[in-house]
Formats: structure tokens, sequence, C-alpha cells
């Protein structure tokens, strides 16, 4: 369990600046997979080669200059899979990147990305090191694990305090903009279908137009899953009440494609339906009607949460 904030951690990043001999520890504590079954005839090492070297560079890595320790490290996980070795060290695949942050006082982890990226293009040789450099776009792979690694860290920060990921979302927004002569998909604006990219994650997570949804990230943990446990009825109004700061940005329409919007209703629906399913008649109503205006896809599986008991 997390014994501080984000946002606390300032405070004792700087505090221990100053400490004789101090270490800072990484900051996620990420699980990786490479799936290669499609491939056949080829050498398997090599895959589990790149699994290691991309655990290791994920999990490696300094992130930040702010201090973790071992319990408070961000638990990720990375689903690669390899659809195509297009030569020896060039592949073609997708990426999903989930991320899950501990509700206080409680066991449970609520699941705050899972998403896809369908544009993974990549070289990758053994034996190479994975370096990041912030400054320049060195590789494929490198760079949208880097990219990743600072989307985690932000969304996770916005959860502690309000818009507290900007730094780390600025971060992944320089990695797009290094990209941006890159032969691979994913980093220009055009790449893709729907605006669904990296290039316009990023751009709607530093829209001032989406404020809402990152404020949401907030109001929704803070407020609602951290006292679920405790204040059950105060901590369900918060989280209705959150669920109108995503209703607000959907109905302003910023752009016809609202890609943030979609990732993190994506990521909530199936908990709001656990969440709601055993609330008020009239508060289950609210939830339906807000969730199936801005998720009209998912209609039927809001519609759970009246037809309960």
């Amino acid at each position: 369990m997390l014994q501080f904030t984000r946002s606390a951690r300032y405070f004792f990043t700087v505090l221990f600046l100053f400490a004789p001999g101090f270490i800072f520890s990484q900051e996620l504590n990420c699980n990786v997979q490479v799936s290669a079954q499609k491939i056949q005839g080829s050498n398997r090492q090599v895959f589990e080669n790149m699994q290691r070297d991309i655990y290791e560079f994920m999990n490696n890595t300094v992130w930040t200059n702010h201090v973790y320790s071992y319990a408070e490290r961000i638990d990720c996980n990375l689903l690669i899979t390899i659809n195509e070795q297009i030569s020896a060290d060039e592949f073609n695949g997708t990426i999903q990147v989930q991320l899950r942050r501990p509700v206080f006082n409680t066991t449970y982890n609520s699941t705050m990305l899972n998403f896809m990226d369908n544009s993974f293009r990549f070289r990758y040789v053994e034996f190479q090191p994975l370096e990041f450099d912030p400054n320049t776009h060195r590789s494929s792979l490198v760079s949208v694990l880097a990219y990743y690694a600072y989307i985690i860290l932000g969304f996770d920060y916005d959860t502690f305090s309000p818009m507290g990921g900007t730094e780390f979302f600025r971060m992944a927004e320089k990695i797009v903009t290094n990209a941006q002569n890159a032969p691979e998909q994913g980093w220009k604006p055009y790449d893709g279908s729907r605006n669904r990219n990296r290039y316009w994650l990023v751009k709607n997570l530093l829209d001032d137009q989406y404020t809402g949804v990152r404020r949401f990230l907030y109001d929704y943990n803070i407020n609602g899953l951290d006292r679920l446990e405790s204040r059950a009825s105060e901590a369900r109004v918060s989280i209705v009440e959150s669920l109108r700061m995503i209703q607000e940005v959907y109905r302003n329409k910023p752009d016809p494609f609202m890609y943030l919007v979609q990732v993190v209703v994506d990521a909530k629906s199936e908990e709001l339906v656990n969440i709601f399913s055993e609330s008020f008649p009239e508060e289950r109503s609210r939830v339906v009607q807000i969730m199936t205006e801005i998720d009209p896809a998912n209609k039927s599986k809001y519609e759970k949460i009246t037809a309960s008991n």
C-alpha cells in the first residue's frame, strides 16, 4: 500500500537529494510479455532476449527524479505480440499497455489503462543495449517504450494530485516531436485512423479542452475509490460527480474522435458496473444515463447496472 501521495514525494525528493550515498529506486514494476507464436521457423531465443531486454529497460531506467520505495513502484504490463518478422532484426506487431493503481485501505488494484497500440514496427538487434536519450529519436523500439513509460507515469500521478502528471506527458510529447521524421507509423497526426495513435493520445492529454478528463482521474480515485471501503455512499456520490466531468468534455466535443475519452472510459467500464450494481436505484439510473451517452457502443454493458437486484 502506498504510504505517501505522489505529490508528497516531491518533498522527500528534495530531502533525500542531500543524503550521502542515497540511491534513487526505479519507478516501474513492469511485467513484460513478448508473444511470437505467429512467427514460424525462427530463432526463438531472439524473442526471449527481446523480452528480457525490454523488461530490464522498463524497470531499470530511472524515469524521474522522484523518490520511490520498493512498495511504491507502479504496477503495469506491456503485452507485445509479434505478427510479422520482416527481416532478421525488423518486426511488426502490437503493444498493449496496462496500468493498475492500488485502492487505499484495500487489496484491490484498479485498472487505469488498458489499450492497444496496433502500430508497432521496430528493429531489435540482440545484445545491442536499449538506451534512451530524451533529446533524440534513436530507434522506434526505445521511443515507443519510453513514450509509454511516461504515459504510465502521467496517468498514475494524475490520480494522486490534480493534473499531477503534466511533466510526464510533456516528456511523452517531446518523444513524439523527436520522432516526426521516423519512418514507422504512430508518431504523426495523419498516421492510423480516427486520430487513434501516439500523437493524438498525448495531444489530447495536454489539451486544455480535455482538462475535465484528467480531473476525473483524480476525483474518481481520491474522492471515490479510495473512500469506498470506509464511506461507500459518499464515495459513490463523488464518483457520479466525477463522471459528469467526462460528460461535459464529451458534450463540448473538442474534436470529432475524442481518443482520450474512449481510452479512459474503456479502462473503467467494468469497474463502474461492479460499483453501482449494488447502489440505490436513482444512483444506478444516473450512472447508466451518463455512461450510455458518453460510451454508446457499450450501452448493453451499462444496462446491467439497472438490471441487477
